[in-house]
C-alpha cells in the first residue's frame, strides 16, 4: 500500500478553502491532516472537500479556534478524540486507516494540535503556558502506557508548537527564551517523542545540521529573504513502520501564495510494502 499524507496548520478552514483546493491540486495527497480549522463540526465545509476527492472526513471542530480534521481519498475505520489536559478545547483526532493487507495490525494517525503556550515561557504568571507543558506531558504518559510497543503502526503528525531542534530555528541563541524552543519545552517534546520511540521522520530526510522549517511569521513581510522560520510541524511514525516513509518535502511555496497560513505544509509519501 502506497499513499502521501499532509499536514498543514490551515489557521481557518472556510477562509482558506481555496487554497485547499490548489494545494490539493498540485500536491494530490491521499490523507490531508488539518489543524486550526477553527469552526464547529456542522459549520465545516464538507460538501467543498468531498468534491475535491476526499469521501472520508472526520471533524473535531471548535468555535472560532483549534480544531483539527483529517481529509482522506483511502476509507476510515475508526475514529477517537481526545482531551489531552481536560480543557474541552478540540485539539485531537484519531482514525484508523484502511490499510488492506499491509499489515496485520492496524494503521493509526494521530492528528495533533498541540497549545502553542502564549508569549511568555513561565507556567507561574502565564496558564497559557502551563497549559501547554501539561498537554506534553499527558501525551507522552499516553503513549507510554500503550502496550505492545513492538507491533502498535501509528503515525503522529501535526502543529506541536516545538521546535526542538538548534537548526529547528533560525537563531538558536536568541530563541532559548522565546516560547517553541525554550529548554523545558523541547525537554518535553523529548520525552513525548521517547515514551514510544516516535521516529522523527523529517530529519530522516534532512540531517540535523540543516536548517528546516514550517512556519515564518505574518509579521515579516519578507519572510521567504530573511528566512526567520520555525519548525513547528511534525510528522513521526512508530518503529513497526520504520523505513516505510520513502520522501519527504515542505511545501514551502505554499506560504508564498495570496492570503497564506503562516504554515506549509508538510508532505510524506509511505510505502508499506517495503
Amino acid at each position: 500500500m502506497k499513499f502521501r499524507l499532509a499536514t498543514w496548520n490551515i489557521n481557518s478552514v472556510r477562509l482558506r478553502l481555496d487554497l485547499i483546493e490548489r494545494f490539493v491540486a498540485n500536491y494530490s495527497p491521499d490523507v490531508l491532516c488539518l489543524q486550526e480549522i477553527k469552526c464547529l463540526n456542522d459549520q465545516f465545509p464538507y460538501q467543498q472537500i468531498e468534491s475535491i476527492g476526499f469521501p472520508h472526513i472526520e471533524v473535531n471542530g471548535q468555535k472560532a479556534y483549534h480544531g483539527v480534521a483529517t481529509l482522506s481519498r483511502l476509507p476510515l475505520q475508526k475514529h477517537s478524540r481526545y482531551d489531552f489536559n481536560g480543557s474541552g478545547d478540540a485539539r485531537h483526532m484519531a482514525v484508523e486507516i484502511a490499510s488492506g493487507n499491509s499489515g496485520p495490525d492496524p494503521l493509526i494517525l494521530h492528528n495533533f494540535y498541540v497549545p502553542a503556550g502564549g508569549d511568555e515561557p513561565d507556567e507561574e504568571i502565564n496558564p497559557k503556558f502551563k497549559q501547554k507543558l501539561t498537554y506534553l506531558k499527558n501525551m507522552e504518559k499516553r503513549f507510554k502506557a500503550q502496550k505492545t510497543k513492538a507491533r502498535n503502526r501509528m503515525i503522529l503528525v501535526g502543529d506541536l508548537n516545538v521546535a526542538p531542534l538548534e537548526n529547528d530555528v533560525w537563531s538558536h541563541k536568541q530563541l532559548l527564551k522565546v516560547v517553541s524552543h525554550t529548554p523545558v519545552e523541547v525537554e518535553s517534546l523529548n520525552r513525548l517523542q521517547k515514551a514510544h520511540s516516535w521516529i522523527d521522520v523529517m530529519r530522516q530526510h534532512v540531517s540535523e545540521d540543516k536548517k528546516l522549517f514550517t512556519w515564518w511569521s505574518y509579521r515579516a513581510r519578507d519572510w521567504r529573504d530573511s528566512n526567520r522560520g520555525r519548525r513547528l510541524d511534525h510528522i513521526w511514525i512508530t518503529p513497526a513502520l520504520k523505513g516505510t516513509a520513502i520522501r519527504m518535502e515542505v511545501a514551502e511555496d505554499v506560504r508564498g501564495w495570496d492570503r497564506p497560513s503562516d504554515h506549509a505544509p508538510v508532505i510524506v509519501d509511505f510505502d508499506l510494502t517495503v
